[in-house]
């Protein structure tokens, strides 16, 4: 029997009601949220770090799918890799043998982390940090888990206990019994570990929310405390790691930090197929896996496919033969640099921070009688909203896209592909600069979009 199934043709027929099955079926407030801030553009197709409408119109992307695309869209290499394991017709996931490309994966993998031995392949971040807590807790027999306020590890039940915003956890509880510190709180840290109970602490390098730094020294003085109460380390690289913050790893940015479990996903994914990976030690594993009778004590249904793997080793090939790492390094010192330039000429604009391609833009209270008075406005309506008054121009009048932060956070994060370039960085810094003139000029437009900006949050109220 033949199958007339066409893609092609089902796209050119139904594409054009995307945001109307959107609300009928899926979550339907984000249409509404979309259609609300000017976000509910079409996109036709994508390449490298840019992508078009169907207007023809192109897009220079700062987010890169909150990460995802490290490569950009549609690498040529990733492409072929995925062309040729989908041509080899492998006999996947039979469940019982050995294929080949998970273990090419988690030698590539482990070469980029000489303390580390051995490689869980999972399908996300958040089962990534699933995994480590669930290692953690094994390995030491104890059951609690430190995390950071503001941190983001995932939103499954595990890593959600690991959230340090209320708003991903309300309404979710119970969840596990775990305890948050502040970011460079060490005393705070040696409190809790004194109690005896703690699994292991977990820690993004750079946070993603407000793309906040561990204060220097900070992860070297936590792994000692950590390994002197019998606890380990847990690095969530899902987001900075792979280059993004100019090392292949963000923890690697001070010396002789070698947690015991890292965390990756995203990037690795070469933005096609969804895979995460858990790296660790070889005790840790071992004691999981501790007898044949515990062989599937943890499993993934798809993890280590081989469509997933032949795209993670693509990655990994072209992050190496690219130097996409120094790339995101330079590139990302010239962005920072050129942004960080414009501090003292915008009394909105208050700070320019981060690593490599992982920059925060942080806004605050002018010192001017006409400004400070509409940003009072805008603060008293709901915490964020100037950020998304710059965040809105850049789409649509530079076709430039970026995302405030975090929910309430007047920070704007920069994300985009590590294969970006001084091209990307002019068009990036005299767009901010034309928005940045039009807030501090008194711009009508800008302003009034504020105004609705602030009817919706009442509204919403």
């Amino acid at each position: 029997m033949s199958n007339e199934f066409d893609l092609a043709k089902l796209l050119a027929e139904r594409g054009g009601e995307r945001y109307e099955l959107h609300a009928r079926h899926l979550n339907h407030q984000l249409p509404r949220m979309l259609r609300t801030i000017g976000f509910d553009k079409v996109y036709d197709r994508g390449e490298g770090a840019y992508f078009w409408d169907d207007e023809g119109n192109d897009y220079l992307d700062m987010l890169a799918g909150f990460g995802v695309m490290g490569l950009g869209r549609h690498h040529p290499v990733v492409r072929k890799a995925l062309h040729d394991v989908l041509d080899a017709s492998l006999a996947d996931l039979t469940r019982f043998d050995c294929p080949p490309l998970p273990g090419l994966l988690a030698e590539k993998l482990l070469a980029h982390s000489p303390h580390l031995e051995r490689v869980f392949f999972c399908n996300s971040g958040t089962e990534a940090v699933e995994t480590a807590l669930k290692f953690a807790r094994y390995a030491t027999g104890r059951p609690r888990i430190l995390y950071c306020g503001h941190a983001f590890h995932g939103l499954t039940a595990g890593s959600l206990s690991v959230n340090g915003e209320a708003g991903f956890r309300d309404g979710f509880a119970p969840l596990l019994p775990d305890t948050a510190v502040e970011l460079g709180d060490l005393a705070a840290l040696e409190r809790e570990l004194a109690r005896g109970d703690v699994a292991g602490f977990v820690v993004e390098p750079i946070q993603g929310k407000g793309v906040h730094e561990a204060p220097p020294g900070f992860l070297r003085a936590a792994q000692e405390l950590l390994r002197r109460h019998g606890a380990l380390l847990i690095a969530d690289e899902v987001q900075t790691g792979l280059g993004r913050t100019g090392d292949f790893y963000a923890h690697q940015h001070e010396d002789g930090v070698e947690p015991d479990l890292v965390c990756v996903a995203k990037a690795l994914s070469g933005g096609y197929v969804p895979v995460g990976a858990t790296l660790g030690r070889d005790w840790i594993f071992k004691k999981v896996y501790s007898s044949m009778d515990r062989v599937l004590v943890h499993s993934a249904s798809f993890g280590s496919n081989a469509q997933a793997m032949a795209a993670g080793l693509a990655v990994l090939s072209v992050v190496e033969d690219e130097q996409v790492v120094a790339n995101a390094r330079v590139t990302g010192d010239l962005l920072r640099s050129r942004l960080a330039a414009l501090v003292d000429r915008y009394e909105l604009l208050h700070e320019v921070r981060g690593r490599g391609l992982m920059i925060g833009i942080e806004f605050g209270k002018p010192s001017s009688l006409k400004l400070r008075g509409r940003w009072t406005m805008l603060q008293a309506a709901r915490k964020g909203l100037f950020a998304q008054m710059v965040v809105v121009p850049l789409l649509q009048r530079h076709r430039i896209l970026t995302q405030v932060s975090g929910d309430r956070l007047e920070v704007i994060k920069l994300i985009p592909p590590l294969i970006i370039g001084e091209p990307e960085v002019d068009r990036f810094v005299e767009a901010f600069t034309a928005v940045m003139d039009d807030a501090h000029g008194g711009n009508g437009l800008m302003w009034d979009f504020g105004k609705t900006l602030v009817r919706q949050a009442v509204a919403n109220r």
